[in-house]
């Protein structure tokens, strides 16, 4: 067996990289979700407290 191909059969039985590199796709992905979240609740709060503003106001 040459060097190339015994370093790519050890590579490939090494599989503890590949968990963390999942691990961190997971986590990029959750924190994709939490930013679009924050992001449209944001906007609707903010929609929400001018609305309660505008009341207050209007009620002067």
């Amino acid at each position: 067996m040459n060097a190339p191909e015994f370093i790519l059969k050890r590579l490939w039985r090494h599989v503890g990289g590949v968990t963390a590199v999942e691990y961190g796709l997971i986590a990029g992905l959750i924190a994709v979700a939490i930013i679009a979240v924050v992001t449209t609740l944001g906007s609707d709060l903010t929609n929400i407290f001018n609305d309660i503003s505008d009341g207050l106001q209007n009620a002067n």
